[in-house]
């Protein structure tokens, strides 16, 4: 079905309405069609996937850092194992590439003892410790005093996983809408009503899954709520994370991710493999105001002394300017990790609604995982 010709054939009252196609918008549509539901995903953008969903690290990660009981922890080791049988029954490309987490310092190895104990926590039984011989021996170029091997971590075609999400999804009678700005949402007697440009719609159900946008839907719906809207206190604050990647000229140094120890608010720049068997380095966390994706070069200074703490072998002049992505999430500078949000009507009360917020890594492992318990909560 052409965009274009949707308004025109589609009732005025809806039953389930999924705002935002990335690729836990689409795992949420497909979910909901598999379940029996009629589905119309509606992305603002004019492709699926242009924002979070392809402007990251493309690793399926197996839960490792995440509290105990999180939704971060559950749904990433969830999402992980369906995400791989997920792409073996559809053909999207990945591989289980492994990741090490490298010590640099006695400090580092004391944290690799309290993140190995963490995953186990969260159900992830298969890491190893790899010492410096062994590092030595399957990662020549990484200087290490001692690692944690996950082999379970992979790679994934995070455009090719989109592009089969979206053609299961329509296959069950599912219907993707794109340059479909989701407005004005207000809470009605008999569901949800909104506006896509000068139209107005009812749904029974609405998911907003709109990633960067979707605390700015969601503080629309409590602004004019004569049937009660959700309060604005169930909204959690934004904060925009910008990220630089550099890609690295040439085959890659690396037959596995490599990881740093975490510190801060992020994972730290790491190194991660494509498909073609290239290396690509990043990302770094620049805390912005705006969805900007300008790649700013005088990082690189930063990068190159970051990556040489475990790769001193590194040639600066093979690094160039990949591409950037913006993460929502709801910590701010110094904050600890935020998890997860995910809110239905338990949450904040209005039948019909489910608000996703902060779905940032693990988001992409997560997806279908995601997808099962948003259509869960809808049950």
């Amino acid at each position: 079905m052409q965009d274009n010709e949707w308004s025109g054939r589609v009732t005025e009252r809806l039953d389930c309405v999924v705002v935002g196609a990335g690729v836990v918008g689409l795992a949420i549509g497909r979910a909901l069609a598999l379940a029996g539901r009629e589905v119309i995903v509606l992305e603002a953008e004019s492709q699926i996937g242009m924002h979070s969903s392809s402007r990251n690290s493309e690793v399926i990660h197996a839960g490792i850092y995440y509290p105990e009981d999180s939704l971060k922890a559950r749904l990433c080791v969830q999402g992980k194992e369906a995400l791989y049988n997920y792409c073996a029954r559809r053909g999207v490309a990945h591989q289980r590439i492994g990741k090490l987490i490298v010590a640099t310092d006695d400090d580092d190895l004391a944290k690799l003892h309290a993140i190995e104990q963490q995953a186990r926590k969260n159900g992830v039984e298969d890491l190893t410790f790899v010492t410096a011989e062994e590092m030595n021996k399957i990662e020549p170029q990484v200087v290490s005093i001692g690692a944690l091997l996950s082999p379970s971590t992979g790679i994934v075609d995070s455009h090719e996983l989109m592009s089969a999400l979206q053609a299961e999804f329509e296959g069950q009678g599912g219907v993707v809408v794109r340059n479909s700005r989701v407005r004005n949402v207000k809470v009605v007697n008999d569901g949800l009503a909104f506006d896509v440009g000068d139209e107005p719609f009812k749904c029974k159900t609405l998911v907003n899954s709109a990633g960067l946008w979707a605390t700015e839907l969601a503080v629309t719906i409590g602004i004019d709520r004569p049937q009660g809207g959700p309060p604005q206190e169930s909204i959690p604050d934004l904060y925009l994370a910008k990220g630089h990647y550099f890609a690295y000229q040439g085959k890659s140094p690396f037959s596995h991710l490599i990881y740093p120890v975490p510190s801060g608010g992020g994972l730290g720049i790491h190194a991660t493999n494509d498909l073609a068997g290239t290396a690509r380095f990043g990302p770094d966390v620049t805390w912005a105001d705006e969805v900007d994706y300008g790649f700013d070069e005088s990082c690189k200074p930063e990068f190159v002394t970051a990556i040489r703490r475990y790769f001193p072998a590194l040639d600066a002049d093979k690094l160039a300017p990949a591409y950037t992505g913006v993460r929502p999430k709801l910590h701010g500078p110094g904050e600890a990790p935020a998890d997860f949000v995910i809110e239905g009507q338990a949450e904040h009360g209005v039948r019909g609604l489910v608000n996703l917020f902060g779905i940032e890594s693990p988001g992409l492992t997560s997806s279908l995982a995601i997808g099962e318990y948003v259509t869960a909560l809808l049950q």
